[in-house]
């Protein structure tokens, strides 16, 4: 199998140091990927804002990252985003695997489906993130015995600025548990390409007016920086034992 993997802020040694590097010519963008091999199964990593996080979070490729992997046929994807919580009950070092989204972005391409020669297409999102992926990620979590949480509504911002704590009180009062700014619309397109897509959040603060302090850029490296390790070693393992066999509508 082959298995996309996106890798958010400061998640940038996930790639196999023994990788192959190659650059991807898609319809939007090229894109570079780094290609390696892991207990039988082909893992094509992908840097969301670049090696050296030169991309803002409205600028990211969306469209021809997605468009890379489907291009090197990867049938899932397994995704990482930093992010702050709303919620007491996720705290800073958490793992969270959301099941729902709520986009607040304003300005990025949103689908492949954009009219004209590449038609319209409203595709289903009733169920926007693979559940069997979501499974597999939470029993191998769980049984390591690190703080997961099996479920969360991820809200997405425009960003690159953090948001205030008047919209902080409006996602709460939405039923959102975590903020990000690149959750979007990466999963939505995964649907439209039909790929298998997850994604494991690491809370890296709590978002303002939650946080006692001014949110500071550096505590969301720092902490994914501690965090890295056991993220290293979980994203494998769920590359390990993702099953073939999938009892999920993600592709169609």
């Amino acid at each position: 199998m082959r298995i996309g993997i996106i890798g958010g802020t400061g998640v940038y040694e996930l790639a196999e140091k023994s990788g192959r590097t190659s650059r991807v010519h898609t319809s939007y963008e090229t894109v570079e990927v780094t290609e390696s091999e892991h207990a039988g199964h082909d893992l094509v990593f992908l840097a969301r804002h670049g090696d050296d996080h030169a991309v803002p979070p409205h600028r990211v490729p969306y469209l021809a990252n997605i468009d890379a992997l489907r291009r090197k046929d990867c049938e899932c994807i397994i995704a990482t985003n930093a992010v702050g919580s709303t919620r007491d009950g996720m705290q800073p070092g958490d793992f969270v695997l959301p099941d729902q989204f709520i986009d607040f972005t304003k300005g990025r391409p949103l689908t492949f489906f954009d009219g004209g020669r590449k038609g319209v297409r409203h595709v289903d999102v009733t169920v926007p993130y693979c559940p069997a992926l979501r499974r597999t990620a939470f029993k191998l979590l769980e049984d390591d015995a690190q703080p997961i949480h099996p479920a969360g509504t991820y809200v997405c911002t425009e960003g690159p600025r953090f948001e205030t704590p008047a919209e902080i009180r409006m996602f709460q009062a939405l039923g959102g548990d975590l903020v990000g700014m690149t959750g979007v619309p990466e999963v939505v397109l995964a649907r439209e390409a039909g790929i298998c897509y997850m994604t494991v959040c690491v809370v890296t603060n709590f978002a303002a007016g939650v946080a006692r302090a001014p949110l500071r850029e550096g505590e969301v490296t720092e902490l994914m920086e501690q965090r890295l390790p056991v993220l290293r070693s979980f994203i494998l393992s769920i590359a390990e034992n993702i099953e073939t066999v999938r009892d999920c509508d993600c592709r169609g």
